[in-house]
């Protein structure tokens, strides 16, 4: 008998597990049981061919039509090409060489059916291209007494496989384990099997693997999906339950502080939702444990000044604050525009401020020195930095908060460093994202956080008109984009152009989508700004800014910009988050198909910021009706940040939400879809938290531990306490 525990190489022939670990990373017969089928196939249902795509290692279901031997050029001898078909008008054909051609020969006879798995090539253009499989693996339908065995069912389970691993050697190796598998214990209480009219985990996983029709499958994957979500909120609301019982030191608000004086000299009004907000965090800033908030919200909903305030009332409780940015073009945006708006408070001494360091790796070394002893002394009470505040020279008098801006933008080890800054107790963190979250995704991916929404911007920002400029198909559509460029500037206001590189063979910047490899290069920063200098830009004051500008330079190219000395700025993608020029209008973003859609959205939000109408145009090569068309159509139809995550995550999927994903491992996550299961989601959630309430520890639940200590692996762990 054999137990979810037990390693593959003892409940399988070693050759077979050796490759299930090697191809698939499954080492014990647990993580094979949940190996779920990707699909089922019918026996007399064919796989639709339309779908494929070129280097995909695929499994279909054809029929033979045809099999014909070919000549070898140049080379003597004949090779076997095989036509099948997917019943409708796709085709594959299927080459064998060699040795393998003959055996093909005598079992690949027109009219049998099987499945064929292989990598997928593609020849020729158009109504031309034709679907190859070089030396598929396969196996048919109804050749021997086992097979027929094997495929008496109606739905025959397809599994991902890969490389010298096939469906039907993954379908061998689960009937051996289902054939021995020991009796299971279920580990979700019966009420809540109960309440969701649930089957067992032992009959879950038989039916997924040997299912006798389509409600067994619905049923089984129901089970399975439910304890994915369960498992997931239990393991999280764990976390967070084990955050409240860290030391942190508190930081109470003070009437008569900074944050008092700061607020007094405000020239605006606060919208409802940053007092709201402000309100939540200077509350969590006051316990005695730390304070992990995500605050999100749109593009100029104002996140800066709720993170300064907090950071001002930890100054007023003898703290300090230290916000981490991802490029130093925005922690350089971000000490100007905090300098600014606290004023002479941000000179500190005998006004009764507080210092601002500013702290990259690129500051001169008397500079850093300064910097660094200002932020070990205390005399900073605010330290704005990249990773260069992460390194172990850095250090803090009394670290009480930790902004984290784009948070996505930095490694768990790089956030990790900052927490070990804090001395005896754990910095309170506020972790800020101007990329909106779903409900779902918050209550797993940031499950142990605790959530502040931004919806409400302040006023005087001006709606953004965005536009899909199909260069290719309509030409005159990208002269009239310039024209309509070259408008704007002469009414006095300024202009961004982003390229997805900079010009050199490592000078890529942005998210580049994979859609078509055999494309030309993406559009370069420095090829672009020449040709429209001299095209039809002529004349305008054009600047170039990216990532491998030194830092005076970029730092100069970004202050001659925000005073309106230049015109146009043609840029990477460091401009994406906190730059903030009133005076902009209008954001051109070519090649625009090659960047995601949250990317998107947060470049156009730098335009229409100082009370002036927003142009985005979308410059683009994809054809009308592709996936690539279909995401800028999306973008340019909503400026809702929420609607557009969605169909951001939709087209990325969600990776790990444990972590592990960022180290390129598999997912915890194997039916369970954050967007799709919403509904299951919230349910487990809820499930979690009432087990949980009456059983922290699950001490009357050792088999549910067990299982959380399964998904939970050394590695997650490490992941979850550092996050």
């Amino acid at each position: 008998m054999t137990s979810f525990d037990e390693p593959l190489t003892k409940a399988l022939d070693p050759k077979t597990a050796k490759l299930l670990e090697s191809v698939l990373d499954l080492r014990t017969v647990g993580d094979l049981l949940r190996h779920y089928p990707r699909r089922y196939a019918e026996r007399g249902e064919l796989t639709d061919f339309e779908d494929l795509q070129p280097d995909e290692h695929v499994t279909v279901v054809g029929e033979v039509t045809r099999a014909m031997r070919r000549p070898m050029r140049n080379k003597g001898g004949t090779w076997l090409e095989v036509e099948i078909v997917d019943g409708r008008r796709g085709r594959i054909y299927l080459s064998f060489f060699g040795r393998a051609s003959h055996i093909a020969e005598t079992r690949l006879k027109p009219g049998v059916r099987g499945m064929f798995a292989g990598k997928v090539g593609a020849f020729g253009q158009g109504d031309k291209r034709r679907w190859q499989l070089s030396h598929p693996e396969f196996e048919m339908f109804d050749e021997s007494q086992d097979n027929a065995e094997r495929f008496a069912a109606a739905l025959v389970p397809i599994y991902p496989a890969g490389k010298d691993v096939t469906p039907w050697a993954i379908r061998r190796a689960l009937g051996v384990l289902l054939d021995t598998l020991e009796p299971l214990d279920d580990p979700l209480p019966a009420d809540l099997r109960a309440r969701h009219g649930l089957p067992g985990l032992a009959e879950a996983l038989t039916s997924v693997h040997r299912p006798r029709d389509h409600a067994d499958v619905s049923r089984a994957r129901k089970r399975l999906k439910y304890d994915e979500a369960f498992l997931l909120q239990a393991v999280l609301l764990q976390r967070r339950a084990a955050a409240a019982s860290w030391p942190a030191t508190p930081r109470p608000a003070r009437a008569d502080g900074l944050l008092a004086d700061f607020d007094a000299r405000l020239p605006f009004q606060l919208t409802e939702g940053q007092q709201s907000v402000g309100e939540e965090i200077a509350d969590d800033l006051a316990l005695a444990h730390p304070m992990h908030r995500l605050l999100q919200g749109e593009v100029g909903a104002g996140k800066t000044v709720v993170a300064l305030r907090a950071m001002l009332q930890v100054v007023d409780a003898g703290g300090q604050a230290v916000l981490l940015a991802p490029t130093e073009v925005l922690a350089q945006q971000h000490h100007r525009s905090i300098t600014a708006m606290l004023g002479d408070l941000a000179t500190g001494g005998m006004f009764g401020g507080t210092a601002v360091a500013l702290l990259t790796g690129s500051l001169g070394a008397a500079a850093r020195r300064t910097a660094m002893l200002d932020a070990a002394s205390g005399a900073a009470g605010i330290v704005v930095g990249t990773h260069a505040v992460l390194q172990e020279r850095v250090q803090f008098a009394d670290l009480g908060l930790v902004v984290v801006d784009e948070q996505h933008r930095f490694g768990v080890e790089q956030r990790d460093a900052l927490r070990e800054k804090a001395g005896g107790g754990r910095p309170h963190v506020l972790v800020m994202t101007a990329t909106p979250i779903p409900r779902t995704v918050a209550m797993t991916v940031f499950g142990d956080l605790t959530v502040s929404t931004l919806t409400q911007l302040p006023s005087g920002r001006a709606p953004i008109t965005t536009h899909v400029v199909p260069a290719a198909e309509k030409p005159h559509f990208l002269d009239r984009a310039w024209s309509r460029l070259r408008e704007e500037v002469e009414l006095g206001r300024q202009a961004y152009i982003v390229c997805p590189r900079i010009g050199d063979l490592e000078g890529d910047e942005g998210d580049l989508s994979k859609d078509d490899d055999e494309r030309r290069p993406p559009l370069a920063v420095l090829d672009v700004a020449e040709t429209l200098s001299q095209g039809p830009l002529h004349g305008l004051r054009t600047a170039v800014l990216h990532g491998k500008l030194p830092p005076e330079e970029k730092d100069g190219v970004m202050r001659a910009f925000s005073r309106g000395e230049t015109d146009v700025l043609v840029a990477t993608t460091v401009i994406e988050v906190g730059v903030d020029v009133p005076n902009s209008s209008v954001m051109v973003i070519m090649d625009a198909d090659r960047f995601g859609v949250s990317q998107l959205h947060q470049l156009r939000g730098r335009v229409g910021r100082g009370g002036l109408p927003g142009l985005c145009l979308l410059v683009t090569d994809a054809p009308g009706g592709t996936p690539a068309r279909q995401r800028l159509d999306a973008v340019a139809s909503t400026l809702d940040g929420f609607e557009l995550s969605r169909v951001d995550l939709e087209q990325r999927r969600e990776g790990d939400v444990l972590g592990v994903a960022q180290s390129g491992r598999r997912s915890s996550l194997k039916l369970l879809r954050l967007l799709r299961d919403e509904e299951v989601i919230h349910a487990a959630r809820l499930d979690a938290e009432g087990v949980l309430e009456g059983d922290p520890e699950l001490a009357g639940n050792p088999m549910l531990r067990m299982e959380i200590d399964r998904l939970l692996t050394d590695e997650r762990a490490e992941y979850l306490e550092k996050t």
